[in-house]
């Protein structure tokens, strides 16, 4: 019973292994994720061990609207708090401050959200999908179309995305294989109007009244990882925040 118990556990362990090994090379089939890795990787992987990231990571995005920045956090193997590894400008900007309501309003998206695509054949070079809308865009939108199809994404044009230049994607591209290989179901997306600080919101506040209460509400995540550099649990309906 020991020894088929013990050979139950180790098929279980080995397609596990295989499935988080796969993705990556399921990716490498596509000749730009291999372009993006041949161009990339070599010297991402010097940055990774400088930032004591080199065995695995998980992976943390988290986007500006106003300041048109993109930070890439990462959480290295066995440790509890994510670093900050690099930031990007965004390529072009579309609509204003404020979240995304309607299908064809050219907003960009604002809330807590996650990575739910892995796109190597994009009309953008390549890109990764937010899951837009969540159930609190949903709530907002009421009975008209919220729209959808929000990526980061390569190129300078966008209509409500996150552009990047196609050297710039290559990079986020080939970081979030690799966390999603290395076993990271779920990679957050936490895109902001802006730097969520008191003085930031009290300034924006006074321009966009209309967003003060969903605004405050975003704030209390974006303090929560600025004080500990960890995500809170979100709960979208109640719009609670706590501690994992």
């Amino acid at each position: 019973m020991k020894c088929y118990l013990k050979l139950i556990l180790l098929l279980i362990m080995t397609t596990s292994a295989l499935a988080q090994t796969g993705f990556k090379d399921q990716q490498l089939k596509f000749e730009r994720v291999r372009t993006a890795y041949d161009q990339k990787w070599e010297t991402l992987k010097k940055e990774l061990s400088l930032a004591a990231a080199k065995e695995s990571f998980k992976l943390y995005i988290a986007a500006y609207k106003s300041e048109g920045k993109l930070e890439i956090w990462l959480q290295p193997k066995a440790q509890q708090k994510y670093r900050l590894f690099k930031t990007y400008n965004f390529s072009a900007h579309s609509g204003t401050l404020g979240p995304k309501v309607i299908e064809g309003d050219l907003q960009t998206p604002e809330g807590f959200y996650h990575v739910n695509a892995f796109n190597p054949k994009s009309n953008f070079y390549l890109s990764l999908g937010v899951n837009y809308p969540n159930s609190v865009d949903l709530r907002r939108s009421g009975q008209q179309k919220p729209g959808g199809d929000i990526y980061i994404h390569g190129n300078c044009v966008t209509i409500g995305c996150i552009p990047l230049t196609d050297e710039k994607i290559k990079e986020v591209y080939v970081l979030a294989v690799e966390a999603r290989n290395a076993g990271q179901q779920q990679i957050p997306v936490n895109i902001f109007p802006f730097k969520m600080t008191a003085d930031n919101l009290k300034k924006y506040t006074v321009q966009f009244p209309q967003h003060a209460t969903f605004w405050r509400n975003l704030q209390q995540g974006y303090v929560y990882f600025e004080k500990h550099k960890t995500l809170p649990i979100i709960h979208e309906v109640q719009r609670n925040y706590e501690a994992k």
